[in-house]
């Protein structure tokens, strides 16, 4: 669903040199589709470094767990990786020895297309809509964006013109020096991060047997990746700690019901 929001839909968010002056400088990253080798707004990743879902899935298969297609061909060796480079080259990497074929790999993107996202829960608790109140009030909003409609020309009518609900603007922004590490992804800078989706965000634990957030996982709760928001959230984060335990309570049970 993420992949069917149109890019128009996206770039009308995009404020660069923060011409609202609201604090907050939404970029999209600009990256190449390795398919057709055109520039397009990336969407997926920490740094939004895959501009589709078929591309972050086959980047996936070689750069997790060393499985080359046709979309990335060769090994992601490093230069202190010598061996790793040596095999790399020996191995020839024709399209006949690509390891997982294109068949394959389509319907590992068909199934992460289709996966249903979690519904939204307890809605109808007094403590969640408080804390849904406070999320607008906090402007936490102005960066994970609560809902879009698909775009009604997406060429997989199952995801067209669909109402939906992901809390993010899939853009960059500037999260400060605490989160920054200096990895430069196409414009992406070292302190820049894509916002992340909040829907089912609560489930996490439940589904994956753990509780880790944000990109390398140093938070152990919701609260605590709040409290490592800087940069343009820094205000977002002060408006976090000023409130009570009450409305901190009502804020995290808001974002684990989305």
């Amino acid at each position: 669903l993420l992949n069917a929001i149109s890019t128009q839909d996206l770039l009308e968010q995009e404020d660069i040199e923060d011409n609202n002056q609201d604090g907050i400088s939404a970029k999209y990253n600009r990256v190449t589709n390795v398919i057709n080798g055109k520039t397009e707004l990336g969407r997926f990743g920490f740094k939004a470094k895959q501009p589709n879902l078929h591309q972050q899935v086959a980047a996936a298969f070689r750069d997790d767990i060393g499985i080359t297609n046709t979309s990335f061909p060769q090994d992601s060796c490093t230069n202190k990786q010598p061996l790793c480079l040596q095999a790399s080259i020996a191995g020839g990497h024709s399209l006949a020895n690509l390891e997982i074929p294109d068949n394959r790999l389509d319907i590992t993107v068909t199934f992460n297309e289709l996966l249903g996202v979690p519904p939204a829960r307890n809605f109808d608790s007094p403590k969640v809509k408080k804390g849904r109140v406070i999320f607008h009030q906090l402007n936490c909003h102005q960066c994970h964006t609560p809902g879009y409609i698909t775009d009604k020309n997406y060429p997989i009518a199952e995801l067209a013109n669909q109402t939906i609900w992901p809390y993010t603007d899939l853009a960059l922004h500037d999260m400060g020096d605490g989160l920054a590490d200096g990895v430069l992804e196409f414009d992406a800078t070292g302190r820049e991060w894509r916002t992340p989706p909040l829907w089912g965000i609560g489930l996490q634990k439940s589904i994956t047997g753990q509780q880790r957030f944000l990109h390398d996982g140093r938070a152990r709760t919701i609260s605590e990746a709040i409290l490592w928001h800087g940069g343009e959230a820094t205000k977002a984060q002060q408006g976090f700690k000023a409130l009570t335990q009450a409305q901190r309570q009502a804020l995290v049970k808001f974002i684990r019901a989305i």
